[in-house]
């Protein structure tokens, strides 16, 4: 690893494998020798690319837009950018306030599987497993999230992002607590009216989830701009992907501890669930303790600096100017995050059921569900090494590489495990290790990744809709995978048979190496691209004969650079 490591990984594996000239790339031409070892353009080639560095008076970095020859200001824009000029830990709790919502994301969604399988076990088939009701609640927050991320991509954008997170902590805080109490007529014996009620309020719950996205995870971007270049994608990757798999696990843990609380059989069955129904209830009203922690930050949180100087709050946005130049890479964006969140949570979801097949059952053909849950904390387990290395790897590399190479070796390694999964079948301990393996290998690359890519290839002005629209996207994908993994696994077995297993890993794997060569389309991202992106959309508009001077929100954008810095950066030219 002397070599820097591995001569900075193949020298950025070429310039982040760079695609042909006729699909985009304007430097296809330039040859590996014009970078040195670290993947940087030697000096004699960067003369012309220059990045203009402001030192504020507090001595923290705020990097401006890198001026390269067609991204010079035009006319009489000109434009500085300063971060938001929060002091010591203040930074820091404003990274938390911001993105660590989304923790309730993977602790409501993974919580859903668990319940699955304990509403299963104390319900007879006749009133729950031949009807939609397990396909319902599980699946039916997907519904509330997308369209709770586009209603609060625009109120992050026309309004505020502390608004939309202020609205869906609230929700979130409401919603676990009711239903964590459903109830319905007939209880307990006709459970239907309580399965209505619980797929109601899980509905809306989502909603709740869903402004996490476009307002926190924006605001979470743009503050991670105050932080010191070069660690600012690992900070926001651990307050945004990292407690998503950190509320997975959490979830995990809290609903196998419970069964051991709650005194339930270790074999528990429809006429043998003794503490169950409270088990269910609480593992679902404990997701209100994070949003509710969060509340008082995110009263305190002030809008930054980036959002403040770039916005359409009250003003109309130029919508056709806008999809022209951000259409194709939302696209792609949004066809990466479907991917991911078609394999991901549908996994999360079954997780419990694919491990359950594999536990040894007693006489009567009962597993034993403690082990089971306790399985399901070792699967949840794995997401956390690769969010965690991620991070370190999208700031040492690129977010682009990092979500390349994550994402293709998360197909080659679901390749290897389907072609050798009856060998991996004969004990529970390989099959949970290799998929957690695979699962970790998608939160290393896609999983940290995408939401960083999406944050940093539009401008601060339409960041919430850019945002929602790719993220709701996603959710699409995990809702059409939570029915679509069923149904195609019964058509080779069920979700219980090695050959249905089998299947969706092939499935999967097929998507992972498809959505790497997606990533390929991408462009190049640095540290200061979202400053970049906020000079680049100006000028667009300024050619496009719009008034550039309504971005400006609650002060105007100054020409004043003070003293600055040239630093050389590549170009770049790939991608949309």
């Amino acid at each position: 690893m002397s070599a820097g490591p591995v001569r900075r990984y193949f020298n950025m594996l070429g310039r982040e494998t760079a695609i042909p000239g006729w699909m985009g790339n304007k430097n296809a031409e330039e040859n590996l020798e014009d970078y040195n070892d670290e993947g940087s353009l030697k000096s004699d080639q960067s003369k012309n690319f220059v990045s203009t560095r402001v030192v504020s008076d507090d001595s923290v970095d705020f990097n401006t837009p890198v001026l390269r020859p067609d991204d010079k200001l035009n006319g009489d824009i000109d434009v500085e950018y300063q971060g938001t000029k929060r002091k010591g830990l203040g930074k820091y709790w404003a990274i938390i306030a911001t993105g660590a919502g989304l923790f309730s994301d993977g602790y409501v969604n993974n919580g859903a599987g668990q319940a699955v399988t304990m509403l299963k076990t104390i319900y007879p088939k006749s009133d729950y497993s031949n009807n939609t009701a397990m396909s319902n609640i599980a699946s039916i927050i997907f519904v509330g999230t997308v369209v709770g991320q586009l209603v609060f991509g625009y109120v992050a954008d026309y309004y505020s992002r502390k608004a939309g997170m202020l609205i869906s902590t609230v929700m979130l805080i409401v919603f676990s607590i009711l239903c964590a109490g459903s109830w319905g007529v007939g209880m307990p014996d006709h459970p239907g009216g309580m399965f209505a009620m619980l797929t109601t309020f899980r509905a809306l719950l989502g909603l709740g989830i869903g402004g996490e996205y476009p307002a926190g995870s924006t605001a979470c971007a743009e503050v991670s701009q105050t932080l010191k270049s070069g660690s600012r994608n690992r900070w926001f990757i651990w307050f945004t992907n990292f407690m998503i798999d950190f509320g997975f696990v959490v979830s995990a843990f809290v609903g196998w501890l419970l069964l051991y609380i709650c005194s339930v059989p270790t074999f528990a069955t429809v006429g043998n669930s003794h503490g169950l129904q409270a088990a269910w209830r609480l593992l679902l009203g404990l997701g209100a303790i994070a949003p509710l922690s969060l509340f008082y930050l995110r009263l305190k949180y002030d809008e930054s600096e980036q959002f403040k100087k770039n916005n359409f709050t009250g003003k109309k946005t130029p919508y056709w100017l806008s999809i022209k130049r951000y259409g194709p890479r939302l696209i792609v964006v949004s066809l990466i995050w479907f991917i991911y969140d078609f394999c991901t949570y549908s996994f999360s979801i079954y997780s419990s059921q694919i491990i359950n097949s594999q536990i040894k059952t007693n006489a009567d053909g009962v597993a034993n569900i403690k082990t089971t849950f306790g399985w399901n904390v070792v699967f949840n387990l794995f997401y956390i090494p690769g969010s965690f290395l991620g991070g370190f790897s999208s700031d040492y590399f690129g977010p682009r590489l990092t979500l390349f190479t994550g994402t293709l070796l998360q197909g080659i390694v679901g390749f290897i495990m389907a072609s050798q999964y009856n060998s991996l079948m004969t004990h529970i301990a390989p099959l949970v290790v290799a998929y957690g393996i695979f699962e970790t290998l998608g939160e290393f690359g896609p999983g940290d990744n995408i939401g960083l890519v999406c944050s940093k290839t539009c401008a601060s002005a339409i960041r919430g809709r850019y945002y929602s629209i790719a993220a709701a996207t996603g959710k699409i994908g995990a809702f059409v995978g939570g029915y679509a993994f069923p149904a195609i696994a019964d058509h080779y077995g069920g979700l219980d048979s090695n050959e249905g297993q089998t299947v969706l890993l092939y499935v999967s794997s097929a998507l992972c190496v498809f959505s790497a060569l997606l990533v390929l389309l991408l462009p190049e991202i640095t540290q200061e691209s979202i400053a970049l992106e906020d000079v680049r959309f100006r000028n667009y508009l300024k050619d496009n004969g719009f008034d550039p001077d309504q971005l400006e929100g609650e002060e105007a954008m100054g020409a004043d650079f003070g003293d600055a810095e040239v630093v050389p950066e590549p170009p770049t030219g790939r991608g949309f």
